[in-house]
């Protein structure tokens, strides 16, 4: 960590408020990385996209607030038990991380059926593979299927602190109606605690997005705050 280089990029459109610039703090691209190396930098606030580690620098802004999970006292409430219900019915399977022309397909429908205008919804192969496969992190792509049809799939980072739900994307048509993104979350929080790991990352929160409130509904829920996490 001590010899780890760190890089800041141009300002450039923020995607979660559209009236500022965002800056970001890359981890040098040529450092040999590690899963062991990202877990440490995980826990001060970092992410990973493809093989490159970054996290919000903004000058003027603080609102993104690296959240996690406390996987070891989490239990679902009232809502999230009817989710788990509704869902009983898919069959999930651990898979490698690769990329593979089923994945990208509905990862293509995904994109266009809800984020349709947001920058993404223009994907290629070369740039799935590239987002959400590294040469370097142990990764799980978790399917999620009926009588064998691929609804959804969650990218998740095995590090030894925990897991990091990196990227999920399910059927658009299918998906909001079964909850599917909350039923990725609830089976990696059920993953963490089969693994006997305390926590479950979840990326940024912004209280401002209401695009990322979902994150605040898996309680206890701890956030990055002044350097300390502590329960939001």
């Amino acid at each position: 960590m001590r010899r780890l280089s760190f890089y800041a990029t141009l300002p450039h459109d923020c995607n979660y408020r559209p009236e500022q610039l965002a800056v970001s703090a890359v981890a040098d691209p040529r450092a040999q990385m590690s899963t062991e190396l990202y877990g440490e930098l995980i826990e001060r606030g970092f992410r990973r996209s493809g093989d490159h580690v970054y996290a919000p620098h903004c000058p003027n802004c603080r609102s993104c607030i690296p959240t996690r999970v406390v996987a070891s006292r989490f239990a679902p409430n009232r809502s999230q038990r009817r989710n788990l219900k509704q869902n009983a019915d898919i069959d999930v399977f651990r898979m490698p991380a690769r990329a593979d022309d089923e994945y990208y397909a509905l990862y293509e429908r995904y994109l266009k059926g809800r984020h349709p205008g947001g920058g993404m919804d223009d994907p290629t192969p070369e740039s799935f593979e590239t987002f959400l496969v590294s040469d370097w992190c142990e990764t799980l792509f978790v399917e999620f299927r009926e009588k064998g049809r691929l609804l959804g799939l969650a990218v998740t980072d095995l590090l030894p602190q925990g897991l990091s739900a990196t990227y999920t994307f399910y059927d658009p048509e299918i998906g909001p109606a079964r909850g599917l993104g909350t039923y990725a979350i609830l089976w990696q929080i059920e993953e963490a605690q089969r693994r006997h790991l305390p926590h479950l990352y979840l990326g940024y929160f912004i209280p401002e997005c209401d695009k990322m409130n979902y994150k605040n509904r898996f309680r206890p829920v701890e956030g990055l705050v002044d350097g300390a996490w502590r329960e939001l």
